[in-house]
């Protein structure tokens, strides 16, 4: 036990991955286990459709593993990441590329099967192999370090007031949004019960810039 809990209090947000993994224990099949994974609201709004995966399938797409990768390439990248990218290099001027996105890479990877990409609990399995050959263990086996802004600090100290404008329940009401489920999530982030900052932020944009109209 003393071995786990120093490898367990190194984990970054190990709260809130805890709870995100409740979640996805809790999912009612594929879809429903995919709606927790993609949205940041999966059972108060359906922005993918409640039938996602069957998407896939009719386009071809065997394989629950393999809808969810094609639903990230279709959807996810081009509508999320990649936007997102473009829009924070282009106010740098920078010119930014992703050599993996090259289509030849991406064809291949499609044809490869499930077990050159996950092996023993580990991703990017033989991208990992390549790496091997060139990087240092140490650079490659270590966890992922984000940039996240720190929300939901900001939701509890100086954006509280302006955040508690916008999601009140007929600033709510008037954008056409399900007040109930957004002012729990909202009161539970205030009291510390759960870490709800990047649900609420979706929200909180989306009344942001309907105020900009």
């Amino acid at each position: 036990m003393r071995s786990v809990v120093p490898g367990l209090a190194e984990i970054p947000n190990l709260g809130d991955k805890a709870q995100k993994m409740g979640d996805v224990f809790a999912a009612e099949g594929p879809d429903d286990l995919y709606r927790r994974l993609s949205s940041a609201w999966p059972d108060t709004s359906d922005l993918i459709g409640s039938d996602a995966l069957q998407l896939a399938a009719g386009r071809g797409v065997d394989g629950v593993a393999e809808q969810m990768r094609y639903l990230d390439t279709a959807v996810g990248l081009p509508d999320g990441m990649l936007t997102k990218v473009d829009r924070a290099s282009m106010s740098a001027s920078l010119e930014v590329r992703v050599p993996l996105l090259d289509h030849r890479v991406v064809e291949l990877a499609w044809r490869l099967p499930y077990t050159a990409k996950v092996q023993g609990g580990s991703g990017k399995w033989i991208l990992r192999q390549v790496l091997d050959r060139y990087v240092p263990p140490n650079l490659v086996d270590r966890p992922k370090m984000g940039f996240d802004p720190p929300i939901d600090a900001w939701l509890r100290g100086p954006l509280k007031r302006w955040a508690d404008e916008l999601l009140a329940p007929r600033a709510l009401a008037s954008a056409g949004i399900e007040a109930p489920p957004v002012r729990r999530r909202w009161v539970e982030h205030q009291v510390g019960r759960r870490n709800w900052g990047y649900p609420l932020w979706t929200v909180l944009m989306y009344q942001a810039w309907r105020d900009t109209l």
